[in-house]
């Protein structure tokens, strides 16, 4: 059964987000706090992490860094409403989605449930792998590989980086790859692909200022030429 840790310092807000995920299967696990959540995490190594921003001590963007340095557990953040600065600084570090508060409880639950049925499964139907330039993506592993060292990538960076490899030269919005790749269509541009395909230039480009794989159409979207 996976485990879901959820750390917030509201107990009212972990028991509601609990009682959620508990529903839908999930075994869970509680922090109120940045420390507590360390000690869960390398106890029981869950298989997704629902992380508040503003925790006491420690802060659940230190967290976040901190995760991202050991694992590739998915992350899904919690933000204060206004707070854009913290979002898109989550998504740096290595967040996969996010949810502004407040928000709704079967809305969280669903995007865990997405990005859980995403990380058990290759992110798309072909299994072949896939290379261009010095790159090779397996998504059967859901592995990919520069100059035949291995890339660290989260569980969305590999998503968004197969769709696009698996769609040469098709130039996608970014309301469509929110939609193809996320699983759920934002109601605004809330720069979480902006931020995925930075990240990604940094992994896979030889000069990310320069990109010649993941480029931009100005107006239009991204577009990935092999």
């Amino acid at each position: 059964m996976p485990t879901i840790l959820v750390v917030d310092d509201e107990p009212i807000v972990r028991n509601v987000v609990v009682r959620y995920l508990e529903r839908d299967g999930y075994r869970t696990l509680e922090a109120g706090d940045g420390n507590e959540a360390r000690r869960l995490l390398e106890r029981d190594h869950p298989s997704l992490v629902v992380l508040d921003v503003m925790l006491p001590g420690v802060s659940g963007l230190e967290l976040c860094r901190w995760i991202r340095s050991r694992s590739e557990t998915p992350i899904v953040m919690l933000t204060a409403l206004g707070e854009e600065t913290d979002r898109i600084v989550g998504l740096e570090l290595g967040a996969d989605d996010y949810l502004t508060k407040p928000f709704s409880p079967r809305e969280l639950a669903v995007r865990v449930r997405n990005l859980m049925r995403r990380a058990s499964r290759p992110a798309a139907g072909d299994s072949h792998a896939v290379a261009f330039g010095d790159v090779v993506i397996d998504p059967a592993a859901r592995e990919a590989r520069k100059g035949g060292n291995p890339l660290t990538l989260t569980l969305k960076e590999f998503d968004l980086l197969l769709f696009l490899a698996t769609n040469p030269r098709q130039v996608f919005s970014r309301d469509q790859l929110m939609d193809r790749v996320w699983g759920y269509q934002s109601a605004l541009d809330t720069g979480t692909v902006t931020v995925h395909i930075r990240r990604l230039r940094k992994k896979i480009e030889d000069d990310a200022s320069r990109p010649r794989h993941l480029e931009t159409v100005f107006g239009a979207g991204y577009r990935f030429t092999p």
